[in-house]
């Protein structure tokens, strides 16, 4: 099991690595290969822990947009009561378009979660994946300035996306199921594609991962926690607390930040970080 430095070093990562578009899957993949530490990373006792410290970054954006999410539920109780969806009614259809879009990537997680395991604990396709989100964000950052600039955010644009736009990034979000493409920077780029502006992006990325992150911990934390082994109890409180103080951080900046910048610093930083696995990886003959 992880000690408390690494539990920490860990959970921070993942906080901060989830919500920035730069893949916090393929960082923790990639991290304690490049650290040398022992990790057992297919060890139940390890993956309980990622999902742990999933569950703490969701919290946070639950928190943050909580005032968004009631109005959300109560719009989509209200188009059930009515039977209908209203399209004057704003977080009515923005809560089905986040449910339009949630449907492909849990379809997929679980048609294929065996397949994809197996990619999981594999430091070379981490590098080779986080490559190529940098990749799809530049390559997004290119398409996108061929487009008049957009005002700025605005909720009832972002409700104006059509089913099949739904469909579309909840298609990209698929990408972040292979270790080193980042789910809010695979959800930012459809988003984006779709006519959305920067700052619409990110929060409709943020309000899209927040119910696929609990239901993965909902699936996941009673099938690994019932193995019959005993587990100290710290190391995942250690890691859940630095998940949280990272999300928070960054879910602050993040949407402050897209109001005026662009993805190509990720792109950068993940075509870099990725190309520099990869060399290590084959160097150390993994």
């Amino acid at each position: 099991m992880l000690n408390l430095f690494q539990s920490l070093v860990l959970g921070l990562l993942q906080g901060v690595t989830e919500l920035f578009p730069i893949s916090s899957l393929g960082h923790t993949v990639i991290l304690p290969s490049l650290f040398r530490w022992r990790i057992d990373q297919y060890d139940p006792a390890f993956l309980t822990f990622i999902v742990v410290t999933h569950l703490a970054t969701a919290l946070v954006l639950l928190g943050f947009f909580w005032d968004d999410w009631v109005k959300i539920i109560a719009g989509i109780l209200r188009s059930l009561q009515r039977r209908s969806i209203d399209v004057e009614d704003t977080y009515g259809r923005i809560g089905w378009l986040l449910v339009v879009s949630s449907i492909p990537v849990g379809l997929l997680g679980i048609l294929f979660e065996k397949s994809l395991s197996a990619l999981f604990a594999v430091p070379l396709y981490a590098g080779i994946f986080l490559a190529a989100n940098g990749i799809l964000l530049y390559a997004t950052e290119m398409l996108m300035r061929r487009r008049p600039k957009l005002e700025k955010h605005s909720y009832e644009r972002v409700a104006r996306m059509t089913w099949t736009d739904a469909v579309k990034v909840g298609l990209m979000q698929c990408l972040a199921l292979l270790p080193g493409f980042s789910r809010t920077g695979a959800s930012l780029a459809g988003s984006l594609v779709v006519g959305l502006s920067h700052e619409d992006a990110v929060r409709y990325a943020f309000l899209l991962a927040t119910p696929i992150i609990f239901a993965a911990a909902v699936l996941k934390i009673p099938e690994l926690t019932l193995s019959g082994e005993p587990l100290s109890l710290a190391p995942f409180a250690v890691g859940a607390v630095a998940s949280a103080t990272g999300a928070y951080v960054s879910v602050r900046y993040l949407t402050a930040y897209f109001k005026t910048r662009t993805l190509i610093p990720f792109a950068r930083y993940c075509l870099a970080a990725g190309l520099f696995a990869v060399s290590f990886s084959v160097l150390r003959g993994h």
